[in-house]
């Protein structure tokens, strides 16, 4: 499962193979070679609206908040990035407004539109990042908005869970004890978006 989320591209440890998935550095070659932990749902949304957030931002949550601990450990929310990207995406809320992206990183096909502050994930991940977008506001009591809420709940329905989530879900819950309920019961998606 050594395949990064966003571009598609095999990494061992935590080099990023290129050639596998046709990547080119935007900007930033040295951390464009390395993999690094993305949050899907950002540290900033999983913090900005708490008290601790308002009195030290993310440091102070990770030293003082169990359940903003909780949220950012959580694995159901992590998935392997080339580093490039993890930055670049920042806190930006994902998004869709190109059919045929030109992109920006070689061949991989996720998008940043830095102007409006927004990052479209290539086709392949959409579902599996709307389904965990929408376990983590489910888990956590995360505020959405409808607009969000609607594309997160297309992009669910659109891109039915498959065999890598299956495989990720089984070794979250492992590790973790908890895994992502819209992917071993993709029933209850009905539920969470009506």
């Amino acid at each position: 499962m050594e395949v990064d989320f966003y571009c598609g591209c095999r990494y061992e440890g935590k080099a990023v193979d290129w050639q596998s998935c046709g990547y080119q550095p935007r900007k930033s070659e040295s951390r464009a070679s390395r993999i690094e932990w993305e949050h899907v749902v950002p540290a900033w949304v999983l913090g900005h609206q708490r008290q601790c957030w308002q009195q030290g931002g993310r440091k102070a949550c990770g030293d003082q908040d169990p359940l903003f601990q909780m949220a950012e450990g959580d694995l159901n929310n992590l998935v392997p990035a080339v580093g490039e990207v993890n930055g670049d995406r920042a806190n930006f809320a994902y998004g869709a407004w190109e059919i045929h992206p030109r992109p920006i990183y070689g061949q991989c096909q996720s998008l940043v539109d830095f102007k409006q502050k927004r990052f479209q994930p290539r086709e392949e991940v959409r579902g599996a990042a709307a389904r965990i977008t929408l376990y983590m506001h489910q888990r956590y009591g995360l505020r959405m908005s409808q607009q969000d809420r609607q594309l997160m709940c297309a992009w669910a329905r659109q891109h039915p869970v498959d065999e890598w989530e299956r495989q990720r879900n089984k070794r979250i819950m492992q590790w973790q004890g908890e895994g992502n309920f819209l992917v071993s019961q993709p029933e209850e998606l009905s539920r969470v978006c009506g």
